[in-house]
């Protein structure tokens, strides 16, 4: 998918984190809008999105002078105290512009020089490996959370076509675990996926996050409603796999192969 770019520059890069993320002090987005276009991207019914001209997944705005923006904000904000951050709340920080801009690795060089009690960095992309020497240098005060809904590419293909292939993510994961850096997996949303799935991560991380539309997209499932994706399930017969009970089938599944104590479900996951 091609998305028109627009280059914006922000008054402001860090956001007080509030809401599901009222466990971070802030929230940091390199980029408004993304590519990526997932069918259930909650940030479709976010005023960022839902006042915009155009399709969710069709327009980027790249930030501007964010690194500059940046040092001058976590300066101030470590002068008040603790500071933990999210990357990123309502887009990917590694989708395909990055490549080009680097606004996310420019951002990270900059956290680096001056770090944050803690950074996650939520993504579904390979292209957070292409930043490992920056990653290393925050040392115990990052964790790279990789999005990885599904182990079935043909569930991938159908409710995030634009999405990098499951088993590059996988890879990326084994390269970030090389490297020291540490990692989870989130299952964010729960997709249908196979018995088999716990199986395929257990080599590779030791924290698993499990959420789904109703606990995670902030309404209680009611903006992932809108949305009508009920419909793309009941194209392949998985109505029963739009639920808010279809997390705990996935969790027992995870059970019989993780200790309880390295599974954890929906807020608490993404905490620092």
């Amino acid at each position: 998918m091609k998305s028109e770019l627009f280059y914006k520059n922000p008054q402001t890069i860090l956001n007080k984190g509030t809401g599901f993320l009222a466990g971070y002090t802030h929230s940091l987005n390199p980029y408004t809008g993304c590519s990526f276009g997932c069918s259930y991207c909650y940030v479709r019914q976010m005023p960022v999105a839902f006042f915009r001209e155009g399709q969710w997944g069709h327009w980027v705005d790249v930030k501007q002078g964010a690194a500059t923006l940046l040092a001058k904000e976590l300066r101030r904000a470590k002068e008040k105290g603790k500071v933990t951050i999210f990357m990123s709340s309502s887009t990917d920080p590694y989708q395909p512009i990055e490549y080009q801009e680097k606004v996310t690795r420019s951002l990270l060089e900059v956290m680096a020089q001056n770090p944050p009690d803690f950074l996650l960095v939520q993504t579904r992309s390979p292209l957070v490996s292409r930043d490992i020497d920056v990653l290393q240098r925050f040392k115990d005060k990052v964790r790279v959370s990789m999005t990885i809904e599904t182990d079935s590419e043909t569930m991938r293909r159908h409710f995030t076509p634009e999405a990098p292939p499951i088993q590059a993510r996988l890879k990326t994961l084994q390269k970030l675990a090389d490297a020291g850096i540490a990692t989870q997996v989130a299952i964010a949303p729960v997709l249908p996926s196979s018995e088999y799935f716990p199986d395929k991560l257990k080599p590779l991380v030791n924290r698993i996050c499990i959420d789904d539309y109703f606990m995670g997209d902030g309404s209680g499932g009611k903006r992932t409603k809108k949305l009508g994706i009920d419909k793309l399930y009941a194209e392949l017969g998985l109505e029963d796999w739009y639920g808010a009970h279809a997390y705990k089938e996935v969790q027992q599944r995870f059970l019989r192969i993780f200790p309880e104590d390295q599974i954890y479900i929906s807020q608490a996951g993404f905490e620092p």
